[in-house]
């Protein structure tokens, strides 16, 4: 799978997460991406490996920019935070749609701009041969 940043904005991007570390006294992640049923062990992973690196924080801050994905994958992503971090918080600087939108309202706080976007909440069901919206299909 090719990476969708290169290896300079991977640098930059990690200056600043650490710059904002240090200025929140908090954890940082930023994910960008859709949220699938393969991520949480790998999320799991990323969370276990910032709580043992690092002096014991109690927030954690998640810069989120997602189409969305799986309702029951955001359910363990939620565990999984609220087992390491007292508080989690949210920034959405573009948008975090459906499933994502479910992740944020899971938080503490969320923090946006006046551009960003959360939202539909659209939970989709299998017909038997595709996924469909849920509301359609109950019609």
């Amino acid at each position: 799978m090719k990476p969708i940043f290169d290896s300079t904005l991977h640098e930059i991007l990690n200056k600043r997460l650490s710059d904002l570390e240090k200025h929140f006294n908090a954890d940082f992640l930023f994910y960008y991406g859709p949220i699938t049923d393969s991520l949480d062990k790998p999320f799991r992973d990323l969370i276990e490996e910032l709580k043992a690196e690092k002096d014991t924080k109690k927030t954690l801050f998640i810069m989120l920019n997602t189409p969305g994905g799986s309702a029951e994958t955001v359910e363990r992503l939620v565990k999984i935070t609220r087992h390491h971090y007292e508080t989690v918080n949210f920034i959405v600087p573009d948008a975090a749609y459906s499933a994502g939108t479910i992740f944020c309202l899971s938080g503490d706080n969320i923090y946006m701009d006046y551009s960003s976007s959360l939202g539909p909440i659209d939970p989709q069901v299998y017909n038997g041969k595709n996924w469909v919206p849920a509301l359609g299909y109950l019609r």
